[in-house]
């Protein structure tokens, strides 16, 4: 299978970190969404990562999709087969996500507008977003027992992008979750290499 993927992009790094953790052959190839190359958008009308190319030759786009995709093909293997603990998965993706919708808008708002045109109560409403979201998984840190899940490697990924674009700027306040990140390290030792990377 092959993963059209960017380095930095929180949502292909959860991809990439839940095939590694299922033993699943991922061939990562770097694309820039910026340039719509053809690969990208003839497999994804979208032009977005990630997007992924089975080896029977469907696309499947969006990390959500991708996600439950593998946990199909390992028969379970990505998120709990219990319905209230899956529920529960399910949702740590989706908030963790979300964060990561409101992070990525505050860093195109800054890098695509001249500076004159950077519009400042944009960029906090989405930092109150992701701040808020932040709070309540401090606040709930999730166990990590004895197997990982979907949501476990969307929240490593929502911290690892925050740490390569917002460093220093929410550490303080969650020490919660760098506890949690130290954790998951030790669970996933292959953290360190398959994390954001500017």
């Amino acid at each position: 299978m092959k993963l059209l993927c960017s380095p930095a992009s929180p949502y292909s790094n959860k991809v990439r970190m839940a095939a590694h953790f299922l033993s699943l052959e991922l061939n990562a190839i770097r694309v820039d969404t910026n340039t719509a190359p053809a690969i990208l958008v003839d497999n994804n009308p979208l032009g977005k990562i990630p997007t992924l190319l089975t080896d029977d030759e469907v696309s499947i786009y969006d990390s959500v999709a991708i996600m439950h995709y593998f946990d199909r093909l390992t028969k379970g293997g990505l998120y709990p087969s219990k319905k209230g603990k899956r529920t529960d998965a399910e949702i740590l993706e989706a908030l963790c996500d979300g964060i990561c919708d409101c992070l990525l808008a505050i860093v195109y708002e800054r890098r695509f507008r001249d500076e004159e045109k950077v519009h400042q109560p944009w960029i906090d409403r989405q930092w109150k977003k992701a701040t808020s979201g932040l709070a309540h998984l401090s606040a709930n840190p999730p166990k990590l027992g004895k197997k990982l899940n979907g949501g476990h490697f969307a929240l490593a990924a929502t911290l690892d992008y925050l740490e390569l674009r917002f460093k220093d700027q929410w550490e303080a306040d969650h020490a919660p979750l760098t506890d949690w990140l130290r954790q998951f390290d030790k669970k996933f030792p292959a953290h360190s290499e398959l994390k954001s990377q500017g």
